[in-house]
């Protein structure tokens, strides 16, 4: 089993310094990329995963590193929990890779992709309600609402009508069937640089596993349970999530921007919880670029956690 290439791969490990003796949460484990790499400087990993396909990858990793690696399966949103029940003493550093895997669009019958035949999914685990539940029963108002916040699609209504009064006759149960009918809404933009259905597909991923949602609950997580001195690297490939991470640690690092004076706001005592490791955020170089189309989005930002309390809720 070949290892997983993972986006920015020398970034985020000058991010994360990874040494012998440290504890380090992949936090979206996948294939093992980022683990394997962290794995070779000597730290330890514990890694994180809903997927249950993951676990062979998992296994090969563990009977190459014994001893020093461990997956749990756990959202984002069980970081605390999963770290604190490992008993280690100490954490030193989170990376999280935002999004949904090459891995799982190659698969089929996961149904993330409408460029292969599959049964309606977009799970992330094998709980909770798939992406037919929600074309199926969801109100129009629901259905728009996501697929313009989630995916931009700027026919949004369109799209959900069509939903709506093809569901009448027969229920949505496969991919293609669903990107047939959202193609035919909108007109085939024949030309466009993407597939009419690529906003829908995103927006339907995104709702059926609350990404947003996890992405605001893990940074939160991590910002609770690093040591001081620990590294944050967090990768992103949407606007969407590059927004939460980036409001998320300018404000924790004391760089949200301040009232004026026809607008005053309250003064902020709390002390800073991280200090970015960069301005801005990093992207991939051109080698990476052509070698990896997925690489062409991705988005690093990172930071270290500081000695003051952390903050907690993030603002939705």
């Amino acid at each position: 089993m070949s290892p997983h290439a993972p986006v920015l791969l020398t970034e985020v490990l000058q991010a994360l310094a990874p040494a012998a003796g440290d504890v380090i949460i992949d936090a979206t484990f996948g294939a093992g990329g980022y683990t394997r790499a962290i794995l070779a400087t000597g730290a330890t990993v514990i890694a994180l995963d809903r997927d249950p396909t993951v676990q062979p990858h998992a296994d090969a990793v563990a009977n190459d590193f014994p001893g020093k690696f461990q997956l749990i399966r756990t959202p984002f949103s069980g970081l605390a929990d999963a770290f604190s029940d490992t008993g280690a003493a100490r954490l030193d550093g989170v990376v999280f890779d935002i999004g949904v895997s090459s891995m799982q669009l190659d698969q089929a019958e996961r149904g993330f992709s409408f460029m292969r035949d599959g049964p309606l999914d977009m799970r992330m685990s094998d709980e909770g309600e798939t992406a037919a539940d929600i074309v199926n029963s969801w109100d129009h108002g629901p259905l728009a609402h996501i697929f313009k916040l989630y995916g931009d699609e700027r026919q949004s209504g369109r799209v959900a009508t069509a939903i709506l009064r093809r569901r009448v006759e027969t229920p949505f149960t496969r991919t293609l069937d669903l990107a047939e009918v959202v193609e035919k809404a909108l007109g085939g933009r024949r030309g466009a640089p993407i597939h009419p259905a690529t906003r829908v597909f995103q927006a339907l991923r995104i709702a059926v596993n609350d990404e947003l949602g996890e992405l605001r609950a893990g940074l939160e997580a991590a910002e609770a349970t690093l040591a001081p001195g620990g590294r944050l690297a967090v990768v992103t490939f949407h606007s969407l999530e590059d927004r939460i991470v980036k409001a998320f640690l300018t404000e924790r690092t004391g760089n949200a921007p301040g009232g004026s004076r026809h607008a005053p706001v309250a003064v902020d005592t709390r002390k800073p919880s991280f200090t970015l490791s960069f301005k801005g955020a990093r992207e991939a170089g051109e080698e990476e670029r052509a070698a990896n189309p997925r690489a062409r989005s991705a988005k690093l930002r990172a930071a270290v956690r500081t000695d003051a309390p952390a903050w907690g809720r993030i603002a939705a």
